[in-house]
Order: structure tokens, then C-alpha cells, then sequence
């Protein structure tokens, strides 16, 4: 399973860093995104980064602004985000491609949301 962390109340102008820990029970995190969810919206995708680290996408609205990351060893991956927007509140997700053992399939796996709110 994948876990988000690292939401909360922020001002505009601010940041915040998220985290995505991967479980024990996961052998290997291979790509992996972020996406965020406001209610009556559809999930959007925030970025997202290759394994190997060099193929990074971001959503039109977060570029320039939120980077993201990884660290293979330790199975996470991060969200630092910047220049806070009240339009950037709502419920971040982690998503990965994650292996349970080697040799194993992957398999799609969404985590647990942190949620995020920027006050104007």
C-alpha cells in the first residue's frame, strides 16, 4: 500500500512537502504520480516521475511550482509544492506502480489522500 502524508492548513505564498511511503510489503515502487481531487472534480494529475527519475511530467497548473521526486532506496517519493494558490486545495493522492516481490507483476495502486488547504 501506498500512504500520503505531510497535508495541511497553509497560507497563499506558502509550502508544503508531501510524502509517499510505500508499505513493507512492497518490493519495488517503479513509476509513480500524484494526483489531487476536489469534490465535483475529476482527479487530476499534479506530476508524475519514472523510476529511474528522469521522465517528469506536471499538470499545466502546478508547473514552475511543485517539483517532484523520489528516493528508490527507501521506496517514497515527494511532492514539494510552492507558491500555494487557494485553487491548489484539495485531497492529494500517491499513485505507483509497485512490485511485491521480484519477479512479480506490477500492479496499480492508489494511496490514502493527505488533504491540503491553502487560505487566501
Amino acid at each position: 500500500q501506498l500512504q500520503a502524508s505531510g497535508g495541511g492548513l497553509v497560507q497563499a505564498g506558502g509550502s508544503l512537502t508531501l510524502s509517499c511511503t510505500a508499505s513493507e510489503t512492497i518490493f519495488r515502487l517503479n513509476d509513480m504520480g500524484w494526483y489531487r481531487q476536489t469534490p465535483g472534480k475529476m482527479r487530476e494529475m499534479v506530476a508524475t516521475i519514472s523510476r529511474g527519475g528522469k521522465i517528469i511530467n506536471y499538470g499545466d497548473s502546478v508547473k514552475g511550482r511543485f517539483t517532484v521526486s523520489r528516493d528508490n532506496a527507501k521506496n517514497m517519493g515527494f511532492l514539494q509544492m510552492t507558491g500555494l494558490k487557494p485553487e491548489d486545495t484539495a485531497v492529494y493522492y500517491c499513485n505507483g506502480r509497485v512490485v511485491y516481490s521480484a519477479g512479480d507483476y506490477e500492479y496499480d495502486t492508489w494511496g490514502q489522500g493527505t488533504l491540503v488547504t491553502v487560505s487566501s
